[in-house]
């Protein structure tokens, strides 16, 4: 005689709660293609042309920016029907809200525009991503075609106006060892701005960057001999080793800036950046605002798009180097743990308040 086997039953729907999931899932779909057009308003010049400006035409803005009008009427609908640009029907003109350009524009107080761009440039590698879920390792650098040039306009914001008067305070008397003549490594630099404002300011200090990318270090090369920085340098290395290449007691300073956790092996380089220190160094590290564990990131104010960018960004170009795959959310605790395992005894985290994304650890041995 065959014993019965039962089949598991469906947990009861509630249609309330099924009504309003629906809806939070066509708002997120609205929102998303939004940002789509966002991102294209900003680097078509589509907001700079709009703002302060007296309501113009469809022809008149596609005149001012350069642009192909019908295109610009068809952004226009999707900018009019998510509530950033104002029609007036009659004169057939469009503005944009003064409250809104100051959040949307170059000239604005901050420009959220920027961070829309991590939506297509994301998406683009989709496909790839998609195999790496069914076959494992990773997304290259090489595949991310503007992911620098994106990470330099955020840095432009979160780092570079309050570098001087914010972050840096953050170390005692750290100002006045910069004036006086230190030297100052930043291990994964990118682009290099932070590097080449603190040499502007600094012109007794000595500033080195490190990044695995040949363009990007290429890039900040011949920016700082534009503007003519000689007390700085940038070389493309991979720091995958950099517990054992660094140089040892060489740096007086040494910074990341959310570069630690897409490493390959960000461990290594925690103890490479401490062999890399003198006598008397410190480290400095800006790195995403989280936890470790997934429950207690429920109630960030941007998770979803933090655990989005780590997973088609961060964590998928350090597996595809065959690393460790630590991802943007690392979180504090694990961060403490790795900075802690890297020989620093002394362990600070600060919160900024016009940074709602990161910490800046103060590590010294």
């Amino acid at each position: 005689m065959t014993a019965a086997v039962s089949t598991p039953q469906a947990a009861p729907i509630d249609p309330a709660r099924q009504e309003a999931f629906e809806g939070r899932l066509l708002t997120a779909l609205n929102e998303a293609c939004l940002m789509l057009m966002t991102s294209i308003g900003h680097r078509s010049g589509l907001f700079d042309a709009l703002s302060g400006a007296e309501p113009l035409t469809v022809e008149d803005l596609a005149g001012r920016a350069g642009l192909h009008e019908r295109y610009v009427r068809e952004w226009l609908g999707a900018m009019v029907a998510g509530g950033i640009v104002e029609i007036d029907p009659q004169a057939a003109t469009y503005s944009l809200p003064a409250e809104h350009a100051a959040l949307l524009t170059r000239s604005g107080e901050a420009n959220l525009a920027v961070y829309a761009q991590y939506v297509p440039l994301l998406g683009s590698v989709e496909e790839d991503l998609l195999t790496c879920f069914r076959e494992g390792g990773g997304v290259p650098y090489e595949r991310y075609s503007r992911f620098h040039e994106v990470m330099a306009e955020d840095s432009g914001q979160a780092v570079l106006p309050a570098l001087i008067s914010d972050i840096l305070p953050l170390v005692p008397e750290l100002i006045a060892r910069l004036e006086a003549g230190i030297r100052v490594l930043d291990a994964g630099c990118g682009r290099g701005r932070a590097l080449m404002l603190m040499a502007e300011r600094f012109p007794k200090s000595r500033f080195t960057g490190f990044d695995l990318s040949e363009e990007v270090t290429g890039w900040a090369r011949a920016e700082a001999q534009r503007k003519g920085l000689a007390n700085v340098t940038y070389e493309a290395r991979d720091l995958s080793d950099f517990d054992a290449t660094a140089p040892q007691a060489a740096f007086d300073l040494v910074t990341t800036f959310d570069a630690v956790h897409d490493q390959a092996q960000p461990l290594r380089l925690l103890k490479g950046i401490r062999r890399a220190l003198a006598e008397g160094g410190v480290y400095l590290a800006q790195d995403i605002k989280g936890s470790s564990h997934h429950h207690l990131d429920r109630d960030h104010p941007l998770g979803p798009m933090l655990y989005t960018v780590s997973c088609m960004h961060c964590m998928t170009v350090s597996l595809a180097q065959g690393g460790e795959g630590l991802g943007a959310m690392w979180g504090r605790e694990t961060a403490e743990r790795y900075f802690a395992e890297a020989g620093f005894g002394a362990v600070e985290a600060h919160e900024l308040e016009h940074d709602p994304v990161n910490y800046y650890y103060v590590c010294r041995p």
